[in-house]
């Protein structure tokens, strides 16, 4: 796993490893909010530490610097999607927050597709792409894709319980889903499908802003291998 702390300050590193992350986030110019400097989370076993990157000079990564791609499928998505919930930054790192605490019952779903987990993700999301959860991709391809099947990531991922009469989700997780940004429907989609097989609204969050909202306030990403 590949991680940046966008901290753009030998010096700020230097006292990180002096007096400890505590007062290095303290002396932190560019903070997240005027309360909060910095949250760290755990991704993949490794303690990592999501903040604002310290170079005031810094440039967006060029793969969400584009305005423009074809629509469809890069459209622009409405601000709200049925009765999820349409989420930003700060409620992201709640929830984030509630998860590093030991909160079980939250799940920080990337819903984009492989190639784009190359490019990063936050830190303490799971990779579940739009295409495993759809039910018009049930049955195209998955063995011999190798992906997982969708009951399989419904029930030892999401925490739902099948049934005889069909899906239990009285105990399934809130999960906080996101893609690329306002322009990828990708997150749309995982929501759309989960609605269909009865999930509840109230447990699905959207953070519309995705990837590029995140890269735009200069957020800590993470390259890693996609999950499932």
């Amino acid at each position: 796993m590949q991680y940046s702390t966008l901290l753009g300050s030998a010096t700020l590193l230097a006292l990180a490893a002096l007096t400890g992350p505590a007062q290095a986030a303290e002396e932190l110019a560019v903070k997240i909010t005027s309360k909060l400097s910095s949250l760290t989370v755990q991704h993949e076993g490794q303690a990592v530490t999501i903040l604002r990157n310290q170079d005031e000079a810094h440039q967006i990564d060029p793969q969400y610097a584009k305005t423009s791609r074809k629509c469809p499928p890069f459209c622009v998505t409405p601000a709200k999607t049925g009765d999820a919930e349409t989420i930003g930054e700060l409620e992201v790192l709640d929830y984030l927050k509630k998860i590093n605490e030991g909160d079980k019952s939250i799940l920080l779903v990337d819903s984009r597709s492989r190639e784009w987990i190359a490019h990063g993700t936050i830190p303490g999301a799971i990779n579940v792409p739009w295409m495993k959860i759809s039910p018009e991709n049930e049955q195209a391809g998955f063995e011999a894709s190798g992906i997982s099947a969708r009951d399989t990531i419904l029930s030892e991922v999401f925490g739902a319980k099948k049934t005889e009469s069909g899906w239990d989700f009285s105990a399934a997780k809130t999960l906080v889903l996101f893609c690329n940004g306002l322009w990828c429907a990708q997150s749309l989609t995982n929501i759309d499908s989960l609605r269909q097989l009865g999930y509840p609204a109230d447990k699905l969050k959207w953070y519309r802003g995705g990837m590029q909202d995140w890269e735009v306030l200069g957020l800590t990403t993470v390259k890693t291998a996609p999950s499932h």
